[in-house]
């Protein structure tokens, strides 16, 4: 059971993160589909500064750090879409596809290419982390505590604040309810919309950092992040774009996520003898079932996906 609760939460977490950035973006007017590169490239960020961090860095300094590079790059790939869907007005289911494609592949080949400058021998495309790891792992009594599971935390309130007690905040669901509204009281929707893109970015970085340091030592990218991202969306729509309800979403697909780590410790579930890859394939199915049954009762910001033309009323 202390397993299950274990992933059950950095799985949340990852989830919430992720899902947190895709609600930003989409407040701003902006889809952001290309959360799953998101992730692979804000991993990428943080688990080349785990590599590249001398031996011996105290665990505060390293978790700092490996932040910031996951949030670095994560911000400078989200940079991409907000490029191509806010100043160029192009398709943002599109775009954001394309991100996802060219994430996972842009980050096996450099880390390829890496792993082949430091040994010729070595083509693959695996980042290994096994002492870093240990400064965001905390044991308290059996339980293996991740700092990440806290930041979640910390995001899910930040973000709460942010879109509902700030200035900042109502301006930005605002360009993404009726920016034309908005923009006639002096509201910059560029501004805030590129905000919103790079927001997401910022979490989609922490939550890619976060999955891949959840239960492994090492990391091979050809591997992706196995459709969090896309969980993150079903999350966001499920939680009504709303984070509190985004945070209780996250715990109920964390659930069935980690079932499929932990379920040959139950015997009432083992006993079921139930393929293995049933278990892998839940928290997949129960999105599919979720959405198929919210989706009418639905209700996304009105002006998301709709490129903003300052001439439009």
């Amino acid at each position: 059971m202390t397993l299950l609760l274990q992933y059950t939460l950095i799985f949340a977490s990852v989830l919430m993160l992720v899902a947190l950035g895709g609600c930003f973006a989409e407040h701003s007017g902006v889809i952001n589909l290309g959360l799953e590169g998101i992730m692979v490239i804000g991993a990428l960020g943080g688990a080349l500064v785990m590599r590249y961090m001398p031996a011996g860095t105290s665990a505060l300094v390293m978790v700092l750090a490996v932040m910031v590079g996951a949030i670095g790059f994560g911000v400078i790939y989200a940079s991409l879409l907000g490029v191509a869907c806010i100043n160029f007005k192009a398709d943002q289911t599109i775009v954001g596809t394309a991100l996802n494609m060219l994430g996972t592949a842009g980050a096996t080949v450099l880390v390829k290419a890496i792993n082949t400058a430091a040994n010729p021998n070595d083509v693959s495309s695996v980042i290994q982390y096994v002492g870093p790891k240990k400064a965001f792992l905390v044991n308290i009594g059996g339980f293996e505590f991740n700092w990440f599971m806290l930041i979640a935390v910390i995001a899910l309130v930040i973000a709460y604040v942010v879109l509902y007690k700030t200035k900042f905040g109502l301006r930005l669901m605002a360009c993404g309810e009726h920016p034309q509204a908005a923009d006639s009281v002096g509201i910059n929707v560029y501004k805030m919309r590129w905000c919103g893109v790079l927001i997401s970015g910022v979490y989609g970085g922490l939550g890619g950092i976060c999955y891949i340091l959840a239960g492994v030592s090492e990391w091979k990218f050809e591997n992706g992040v196995a459709g969090f991202g896309f969980l993150a969306l079903a999350v966001m729509i499920f939680g009504q774009w709303r984070p509190t309800r985004i945070a209780l979403a996250a715990l109920l697909f964390g659930l069935f996520r980690a079932l499929s780590n932990v379920y040959m410790g139950f015997d009432f579930l083992y006993s079921l003898n139930i393929p293995s890859t049933v278990y892998n394939m839940m928290p997949y199915i129960v999105s599919l079932v979720v959405l198929a049954f919210t989706s009418k009762s639905s209700r996304a910001p009105k002006a998301e996906g709709i490129p903003y033309d300052k001439g439009q009323r």
